[in-house]
């Protein structure tokens, strides 16, 4: 996330004589009212004569469309005017131009450029924004090391982005030794202004226990705090907190609410378990047919429980139609993700020939990736088909088997 433009005016600087300190006032009196026009008129003869406030107040204006027709390539003019007498917001919104090719030709380059000549006298969005493009070697070599420092300088200023960036760094021990309780420090400062992904972040610390003593009533106000800004993982969080009973009290129908605003925003894991609670009747009526609604839309995100449990809801015709072959396709996109209990099911439908012809070697094969995986089941079924096996059969289905999993489940036909 890059920070955006700076829009806000500001009042004079260098101005050579009183009666241009006054024609700027009145301008700024003028904006400050809504009177463009007015505004306009007093600062563009200022601007003309080189003062860089009214210089940078009119690429504002032009930024904006306030008073003049919106005009990217205007505002680039002005900028660069006061930009080049040291004015640290043009310099800092003409770095913005140049990233996102808005009035210019986008150039990462000259966007680190002026970037970096804001930020060296203190702008903070501009060094944040200079952290980002080493952070991802755009304009300048990847540099995670360099990308800590101009977001710390940044995060010092109390810049809540920069804070939240700066405390991913330390977590994931990129450009800093990897540090959870440092991490945690500015996770805290950045949720504190209300960062909804510091929020997050802070919430999963307290969860797992990284930096911080594990405390699941603390994750839960973190989570909280970001999902009621319509955050939608922290809304899937909350969820689990309530249907699982961690932090707060077991509550099915609060767990529905939270994963709904999620799932409604379309998050997968989110979806999956609404559908879950359809399924299941907890929290929500019992309802197959909005189960399936919401497996579905999971699973065609490529979540692989949730392909799983449609192909469970087409294999036992739940909400759809009973359909062997829509079972087998859901059962397969999940197992060859790693989904041990759609592998299980998947040899199943080898052995018996539903939704696929009968396939003693195929079955074999799904059966012993799924028992690798821990599976029981799938172990007493390898066992047991292994038994109605030629050894030649056996050998091919385990051949099939290692080959399956060493392409990462690419070939395993």
């Amino acid at each position: 996330m890059r920070r955006k433009f700076q829009l806000a005016l500001v009042a004079l600087m260098l101005a050579p004589s009183a009666l241009m300190s006054q024609d700027f006032d009145t301008g700024l009196l003028a904006w400050r009212s809504g009177d463009y026009p007015t505004a306009l008129r007093e600062w563009t003869p200022l601007a003309t004569q080189g003062d860089a406030a009214a210089q940078y107040n009119l690429g504002v204006m032009y930024r904006t469309g306030e008073g003049v027709p919106q005009d990217d390539a205007e505002a680039v003019k002005w900028f660069r005017l006061a930009a080049e007498q040291g004015h640290d917001g043009a310099q800092y919104n003409l770095g913005i131009m140049y990233d996102d090719g808005t009035g210019v030709p986008q150039d990462d380059a000259e966007a680190v450029k002026w970037y970096r000549l804001a930020a060296e006298q203190g702008e903070a969005p501009a060094q944040y924004n200079l952290g980002q493009l080493y952070r991802n070697g755009r304009g300048v070599p990847q540099d995670d090391a360099e990308a800590v420092k101009w977001y710390r300088l940044a995060a010092e200023q109390g810049d809540a982005q920069a804070q939240y960036n700066l405390g991913v760094m330390y977590a994931d021990g990129r450009g800093v030794p990897q540090d959870d309780a440092g991490a945690v420090k500015w996770y805290r400062l950045a949720a504190e202004q209300g960062h909804a992904g510091a929020q997050i972040n802070l919430g999963v610390m307290y969860a797992i226990g990284e930096g911080v003593p594990q405390d699941d009533a603390e994750a839960v106000k973190w989570y909280r705090l970001a999902a009621e800004q319509g955050d939608a993982l922290a809304q899937t969080n909350l969820g689990v907190g309530y249907k699982f009973g961690q932090g707060v009290p077991q509550d099915d129908a609060e767990a529905a609410k939270w994963f709904r605003l999620a799932a409604e925003q379309g998050t997968a894991r989110a979806q999956n378990n609404l559908g879950n609670m359809y399924a299941d009747g907890t929290g929500v009526p019992q309802d197959d047919a909005e189960a399936v609604k919401w497996y579905r839309l999971a699973a065609e995100q490529g979540h692989a429980r949730a392909q799983y449990n449609l192909g469970i809801m087409y294999d036992d015709g739940r909400g759809v139609p009973q359909d062997d072959a829509e079972a087998v396709k859901w059962f397969r996109l999940a197992a060859e993700q790693g989904d041990a209990a759609a592998q299980s099911y998947l040899g199943v439908m080898y052995a018996i020939g539903e939704g696929v012809p009968q396939n003693f070697v195929a079955a074999h094969m799904w059966y012993n990736l799924a028992a690798s995986a821990g599976n029981e089941t799938a172990v007493a079924n390898r066992d047991r088909i292994a038994a109605l096996m030629q050894p030649a059969d056996i050998s091919e289905a385990q051949r099939r088997a290692r080959m399956c999993l060493a392409s990462n489940y690419s070939d395993c036909d």
